[in-house]
């Protein structure tokens, strides 16, 4: 079905979230189960213009994104996450894709692969290999290996994927086109929270890649601040994920009427205080992003504190929901019990450690005052 941008999404796509989080929301509980994926709210997002946004706005699309300080974009992840992180993390992943695609792409993969968007085709993003081995591209034009960790397997059919030589080595990015229900593998995937994200291995073994599906050159996926600057969008949808936890938390202080008790009182103006906080973060580091006003080091430490402080939140909203709540948050009829999960799941992502120590040695090598670390203006 052609999911063609409606032309006044520019101005709609953060309504148009809301509605798709709203469905979303109502679906979650049903899609919680090991085989479960969010296919109807997909759906959704294509019906209602979301999943093409991302072209940009001089290829025929409204270029969400491309908006100042990328606010809209900013909001729309959010938004989407807050209906279900699992939905979250695959849509993280379809713009991901779309935009490194208007990066490298040629002018003839960037008319193809989003005439691919506007007929409602799925994008993903994967990159993690297996211990020890990586996906391979053949002397035959031919791909010899898996993909693990890929979420929405089975049902991503178009995948851009990265390549090696030899794992460690430089990699090079291909978007494979892939049958719906194929090469997936979900038995591996028995994960505590984020069961609806259909994580699994993607077995590309054989498949043949023309030249034509090779986007950009060795190690393009790489680059900074692209690479590591993009984990602001993820963030993001983590954001909307503390949110719905925060208001599930509210909602069930409300309903039992606890509300004149001081002690939970206090707890939810601490768990207001992180996501404000997290909010403030995600927002400012997607500006600096957009504007791309400061040297490459300098935007992905902030990236990476955004991404930390987004995490302390979540942390801290959890444990303070779940104290507030009690058991009652931890049996599976509770709104709080699935949405804990999932966020706990979701907060998970990788080498936290080095992105927090290496946004602190470029603070420490910086000039000037705290307040000009990060502002762009300083350095022009």
């Amino acid at each position: 079905m052609d999911q063609r941008t409606p032309p006044d999404l520019a101005s709609d796509a953060v309504a148009a979230a809301r509605q798709a989080a709203l469905a979303a929301a109502r679906r979650a509980n049903e899609q919680d189960r090991d085989d479960g994926f969010p296919a109807e709210d997909v759906a959704d997002l294509g019906r209602l213009g979301l999943l093409a946004a991302p072209i940009p706005a001089d290829e025929g699309g409204v270029g969400l994104g491309e908006e100042p300080d990328a606010c809209g974009l900013a909001a729309v992840l959010r938004l989407v996450g807050y209906g279900s992180l699992a939905l979250g993390r695959i849509y993280e992943g379809h713009v991901n894709a779309l935009q490194l695609v208007a990066r490298y792409g040629s002018l003839s993969q960037r008319a193809r692969l989003f005439a691919d968007v506007r007929d409602g085709h799925l994008f993903g993003v994967w990159n993690t290999d297996p211990p020890g081995d990586c996906l391979k591209l053949g002397d035959d034009c031919r791909l010899r290996g898996v993909k693990t960790f890929a979420s929405g397997a089975g049902f991503v059919t178009r995948a851009l994927v990265t390549v090696k030589r030899a794992p460690g080595a430089p990699p090079l990015m291909l978007v494979v086109p892939l049958e719906p229900g194929s090469r997936a593998d979900l038995s591996g995937w028995h994960a505590h929270g984020m069961r609806a994200s259909a994580t699994g291995t993607v077995d590309f073994e054989d498949i043949a890649v023309t030249g034509d599906e090779i986007l950009g050159g060795w190690d393009d996926y790489h680059r900074q601040p692209v690479f590591s600057g993009g984990a602001w969008r993820f963030a993001a949808v983590q954001l909307g994920g503390v949110e719905a936890v925060f208001d599930a938390w509210r909602g069930h202080l409300a309903a039992i009427g606890r509300g004149a008790d001081a002690h939970q009182l206090a707890r939810l103006g601490e768990g207001a205080i992180a996501v404000e906080g997290a909010r403030g973060w995600v927002e400012r580091a997607a500006r600096i992003v957009s504007e791309d006003d400061l040297a490459p080091e300098r935007i992905v430490a902030f990236v990476n504190l955004a991404r930390l402080a987004v995490e302390k939140a979540g942390l801290e909203v959890l444990q303070l929901a779940q104290r507030s709540v009690g058991l009652q948050g931890f049996l599976r009829e509770h709104p709080l019990e699935r949405l804990s999960r999932d966020l706990a799941t979701y907060l998970r992502q990788p080498a936290p450690d080095r992105a927090l120590t290496t946004a602190a040695a470029e603070i420490l090598a910086g000039t000037g005052t705290a307040g000009d670390l990060f502002d762009g203006r300083s350095e022009r």
